[in-house]
């Protein structure tokens, strides 16, 4: 009960001053939908009547009732059950504004319906303002495949000198059989840059594993993947668990499609990892000790060499999770990034997918917005200590992979200070909601 006051109180006067949710420039005209291969846009513009989603004031300016997601017809494939999720915490689902708290199609006033995708979430957002843009279902829990190494860029990049020359050693390899793989071999020596580069491009689970045992201290790779989950708190992405440094899938191993654009935006924020994003080749040196030659590797993400004004972004795919991807763009001084989560390749392949929203996204007045990206330590400003430790045992599932399954800031004082404390009382309230959560049902879902 105290939980839902602090929140009641925190959100009553955010949607008084307007701070959470910057309101969208008001309704624009009719944009004509933008196609990519395969992908299917509807020829008509979202019609008609705006509507207040739950929890939103009936003033809020620009924003589309929520809908059902348009989706793409899909093959039907053979998978895993689905893991349950955690239990829903309804402050966890506000983050970024209420409107976000949709498992349908939440747009701006006006815009052009999204293509058709066959992914189960998804999020577009500018990278530079933090708006969002549009999503569907932006706040379901889902698995992260592969894309779940870009929160371990986002974590471990500022603690690792790339420079550094490091060996693998025999834990390093234990993956799972046919899972993506660079190919670094026990006892070889690499420079980090080689292992991100590795990590990257090809997404080596045997290069996250490395990365997170070097960043995770004198626990290793558990240490790691504690610290990645301390790294997605920090960001505001509550609804994130990690169990695996690669996203090879593991038991209570959730996240969302808006969290992955929260630790999307923290990486695209990194030069080191723009650089890397944008490579194309790299070559891994040979190690005369292990008898192993060089080789060349190439970067698996097909939106770099086919998509004007990439950015980069990360593919994934395990049977369990399905193809997920995270991709960004520029186009016009626009940086966005797009997000999705349980898709399908036919179709079109998960970056098609990714393409097909990104332009959507750019044909959508500058202003345009159904929420925001959190700021990284926003929601724990208030809060002293971190996030109770999380295990990193697993129970492995089919591992994680990539590349050849996936081809590819408001008003003067006092509302400053009104908002500023209502900030603050939501964070308090988030995180006593989340460690009740733990603490009730362990946050390992079966």
């Amino acid at each position: 009960m105290k939980v839902r006051l602090l929140a009641a109180t925190a959100t009553a006067v955010l949607l008084g001053t307007g701070a959470p949710v910057p309101a969208a420039a008001g309704p624009a005209g009719p944009v004509a939908p933008v196609t990519s291969p395969g992908v299917v846009a509807p020829a008509t513009s979202a019609s008609g009547v705006v509507a207040s989603p739950p929890g939103v004031a009936p003033s809020a300016p620009g924003v589309v009732g929520s809908a059902p997601c348009p989706k793409a017809p899909a093959p039907r494939v053979s998978r895993p059950p689905r893991p349950s999720p955690p239990p829903a915490v309804p402050e966890e689902r506000a983050v970024g504004g209420q409107a976000l708290d949709t498992a349908g199609l939440i747009v701006p006033a006006g815009a052009a319906r999204p293509p058709a995708v066959t992914a189960t979430s998804w999020l577009v957002a500018d990278l530079d303002t933090g708006q969002v843009l549009g999503g569907c279902g932006p706040h379901e829990y889902g698995t992260p495949a592969s894309v779940q190494k870009l929160l371990l860029a986002a974590t471990m990049l500022p603690r690792l000198d790339p420079q550094q020359v490091v060996t693998v050693t025999d834990g390093d390899m234990d993956i799972e059989p046919g899972s993506s793989a660079v190919g670094l071999v026990a006892g070889g020596r690499y420079r980090i840059e080689t292992v991100w580069l590795g990590l990257l491009l090809q997404s080596g689970n045997e290069a996250a594993n490395v990365l997170a045992r070097l960043g995770g201290g004198p626990d290793g790779t558990a240490g790691g993947v504690r610290a990645m989950n301390e790294e997605a708190h920090r960001l505001g992405a509550l609804q994130t668990h990690a169990v695996t440094p690669s996203g090879l899938d593991g038991r209570g191993q959730f996240t969302s499609a808006y969290d992955l654009a929260l630790v999307a935006r923290a990486c695209f924020a990194d030069p080191t990892f723009r650089r890397y994003a944008l490579t194309e080749t790299h070559r891994i040196p040979a190690q005369p000790a292990q008898r192993t030659k060089g080789f060349e590797i190439q970067n698996e993400n097909q939106l770099i060499y086919r998509y004007p004004g990439a950015l980069g972004g990360k593919t994934g795919f395990t049977d369990l999770a399905r193809h997920t991807y995270v991709g960004a763009a520029q186009r016009n001084g626009r940086r966005l990034v797009v997000t999705l989560l349980g898709a399908e390749p036919q179709p079109a392949r998960g970056w098609e997918q990714g393409a097909a929203l990104l332009d959507w996204g750019f044909t959508l007045p500058r202003g345009s917005a159904v929420g925001r990206l959190v700021e990284p330590g926003e929601l724990t400003a208030s809060a002293t200590p971190s996030p109770p430790a999380l295990a990193a045992t697993v129970d492995p599932r089919p591992a994680a992979a990539s590349g050849p399954l996936e081809d590819g800031l408001i008003a003067r004082w006092p509302v400053a200070a009104l908002a500023a404390g209502a900030v603050a009382l939501l964070g308090a309230a988030l995180l006593w909601r989340r460690r009740a959560a733990r603490r009730r049902y362990g946050r390992a879902p079966s």
